[in-house]
């Protein structure tokens, strides 16, 4: 259903901004695996599913599918990470090539194993997820190219987004380096943090984390939700802990079905419910909307109307089976801008 606007044209002239938009996202680099088929039996051997294969297709996943979501708007997208030389390090690369995203930035690591993520589905439904990963901290030499290479390419965008999935490559020395480089610079910052690597993102725009992530961050025993969302007090105190631990300039909570809260210093929280017709697929949902939220950032938009868009193209996303991104048209059409 589309998000209730005042202005339709307003948001039809912030989408067509997009694309003029310089975006740099960071964070952990992954493959997506998807093997598609159908059930037709149970093994003999346990009470599973056999799953007959038919099909097998690779996306890329993590931060790399942030940047893919942000290639849907615009051409000027850069993505530093951490991959390896093994095949799936370079199946990541030839894809984020591929699809035209800048990868002069992502660090290459013979001795490194390239996460991957394999999703088996059938009849539209993820039987089972198998992850390949060796979790390791980004190793010092590493860390000083990616420090340089930053300070090397912040001048020239717009944005940052940084897409923390636990796999060692954000240390907090170097989100201390983003968030200082950001606010040197006047860059809008935006962060989905992870519920386990306890970052700090001091100063940064926005930080979006979903609901469990607050109260983990927060140190706050977490509470069931409760409706309707603006009355739930559990989740208004860990919000307004998060902007005074971050500093930040709003904290965004994904909250699933109930939508998104967004909280911000000095104004009052504001509530868009959820937009999604129908569920199929969650995954990369968080991928398209600190996508879309940021892009929106960088085009004008208030905090407001940003988020707005982004619980829009959230909406979208999950209707779609694997690691699926939204088009400019459809996100127009989702926000009543057509």
């Amino acid at each position: 259903m589309p998000a209730p606007s005042a202005d339709p044209d307003r948001s039809s002239a912030l989408i067509a901004g997009f694309q003029a938009q310089r975006i740099l996202v960071i964070g952990d680099l992954m493959l997506d695996e998807f093997l598609w088929g159908k059930v037709s039996r149970i093994s003999p051997e346990a009470p599973v599913p056999v799953v007959d294969v038919t099909a097998e297709s690779y996306y890329p996943g993590g931060a790399a599918n942030v940047a893919r979501n942000v290639r849907e708007f615009t051409p000027r997208v850069a993505v530093m990470g951490l991959a390896g030389r093994d095949s799936a390090g370079e199946r990541l690369v030839e894809l984020l090539e591929r699809a035209q995203i800048d990868t002069s930035a992502v660090l290459r690591d013979p001795a490194y194993s390239t996460t991957v993520k394999t999703r088996i589905i059938a009849r539209h439904q993820q039987v089972v997820r198998v992850d390949r990963e060796r979790k390791a901290p980004l190793p010092a030499g590493q860390a000083e190219t990616a420090v340089r290479l930053l300070d090397r390419a912040i001048a020239e965008m717009d944005a940052i987004v940084v897409a923390d999935y636990g796999k060692g490559f954000l240390t907090q020395a170097f989100a201390d380096h983003i968030c200082r480089a950001a606010r040197a610079h006047g860059k809008i910052l935006t962060v989905d943090p992870h519920p386990h690597t306890s970052l700090r993102w001091r100063g940064a725009t926005v930080v979006k984390p979903n609901r469990a992530e607050a109260f983990l961050a927060a140190a706050l025993p977490p509470t069931d939700p409760v409706e309707p969302v603006l009355s739930d007090a559990a989740l208004l105190g860990a919000g307004k802990r998060l902007l005074e631990t971050w500093e930040a300039g709003s904290v965004l909570i994904t909250l699933g079905e109930q939508g998104m809260l967004l909280l911000r210093s000095g104004s009052p929280p504001h509530h868009t419910p959820a937009r999604a017709q129908e569920v199929f697929d969650v995954s990369g949902a968080g991928d398209t909307a600190i996508a879309v939220l940021t892009l929106a950032l960088a085009a004008g938009a208030t905090p407001a109307e940003a988020a707005e868009m982004a619980n829009c193209a959230g909406g979208i996303v999950v209707g779609k089976v694997g690691t699926a991104t939204v088009t400019a048209a459809e996100l127009r059409a989702a926000c009543g801008a057509v």
